[in-house]
């Protein structure tokens, strides 16, 4: 159950980093709404992770998908340029977080 919370949360990682740049500094009221609850919920299921996963390891599947989730929504909204460098680096994310969990 805690790898199931984990990959949720990692999730909602990418949904408030998002959400922070579509707030234009918290001046968007919509954006900040989601922004807060989306940080709550993926910090508490981060933290729930944690009282059975290694913190190292939770983290940095959880900064994984995260990252490789805004990076890929950005190239498939054209806010990111995409590139064969780019989508080979985020599938190198990808296959350490996969290589986390197997090791785990």
């Amino acid at each position: 159950m805690s790898w199931l919370v984990l990959v949720v949360s990692g999730v909602l990682e990418a949904v408030w980093a998002t959400a922070l740049g579509r707030s234009e500094g918290f001046s968007k009221l919509g954006p900040t709404v989601v922004f807060g609850v989306a940080l709550l919920a993926s910090m508490g299921g981060l933290a729930y992770a944690m009282r059975e996963l290694p913190t190292g390891t939770a983290y940095a599947v959880w900064v994984g998908i995260g990252a490789s989730l805004t990076v890929a929504y950005g190239m498939a909204t054209g806010a990111e340029t995409v590139s064969l460098v780019k989508i080979l680096l985020i599938l190198g994310i990808v296959a350490c977080v996969i290589g986390l969990k197997i090791a785990h």
